[in-house]
């Protein structure tokens, strides 16, 4: 049973995903954070795994990637997945950039997030503990989303794909929505001094909230509440972002987890659409 006060847990047959409520209460809007269940991966990619490069089948990802498609009413050839490098680099993708990743080879490396303003494509980003940000303006009709473990965090790639829906669109930051998808919590997430510094760089930030100091050269992180300011930081307002209260690392038997398995484990992952007509 997966407990959340925050998000909405779906449930269709053995299939379960999260949705945020914030971008429920837009209908134009088809979207799901997946969790391990429901899917045809066998091990410990079981049951729903959405990477290719974990050791997977390639066929029995694309299987999964199909059903929680259809679950949601998404063509899964629309599907577009960025080459996750942990960078801060954002990409524009549109009609052109359908099937990449999923059913035909990237045209491009090193993206962690993505935008368009095109219906019908449907936006791929994969986690395992990092977390991933979802953002969709209703105004200028513009979606993103964004992968973010600590290095895309610390380099401000929620920020930067804020300004590149200001800059390409039009967007007014007040106007986005946002969510922050389940990821590794404050709870478990323990790093050393290196990860804090390069944080300190964010001058903005408040550290105390960010971090927990043990006392003994470590931290316990709170990636959740870093995306948070960050948002803000970049002009979205408090109210508009939903933040998650699920940890993957304390509910590794419903989503995959890194830490929690040692890296045997396969992807947890955000689609996200701006329905056509």
């Amino acid at each position: 049973m997966i407990k959340t006060n925050i998000h909405k847990v779906n449930r269709d047959g053995s299939l379960c995903f999260i949705t945020f409520k914030n971008f429920d209460k837009h209908p134009e809007i088809r979207h799901a954070f997946t969790t391990r269940h429901g899917g045809v991966s066998e091990g410990y990619f079981g049951k729903m795994n959405l990477s290719f490069t974990t050791g997977d089948n390639r066929e029995t990802v694309q299987q999964n990637y199909i059903i929680i498609c259809n679950a949601l009413g998404i063509d899964p050839h629309n599907t577009v997945l960025s080459r996750q490098t942990h960078t801060s680099n954002v990409k524009i993708v549109g009609t052109e950039n359908v099937g990449t990743g999923v059913f035909k080879d990237f045209d491009y490396t090193d993206v962690d997030a993505l935008v368009t303003n095109e219906k019908g494509v449907a936006l791929v980003t994969h986690s395992a503990d990092c977390c991933i940000l979802a953002f969709y303006d209703p105004k200028k009709q513009v979606i993103a989303a964004a992968h973010a473990g600590w290095r895309g965090t610390a380099t401000e790639i929620g920020g930067k794909t804020v300004r590149t829906m200001v800059e390409n669109y039009g967007c007014n930051p007040k106007d986005i929505i946002a969510a922050v998808a389940p990821s590794i919590g404050p709870c478990c997430y323990e790093v050393d001094m290196p990860v804090y510094t390069e944080f300190a760089k964010l001058n903005y930030l408040n550290m105390p909230q960010v971090f927990k100091d043990k006392q003994n050269g470590k931290f316990m992180l709170n990636l959740w509440e870093a995306n948070r300011q960050i948002l803000m930081h970049y002009g979205i307002l408090k109210e508009n972002i939903e933040v998650t209260d699920i940890c993957t690392n304390c509910n590794s038997e419903h989503f995959h987890s890194h830490r929690a398995t040692g890296g045997r484990r396969g992807v947890n992952g955000l689609i996200l659409e701006l329905a056509g007509d």
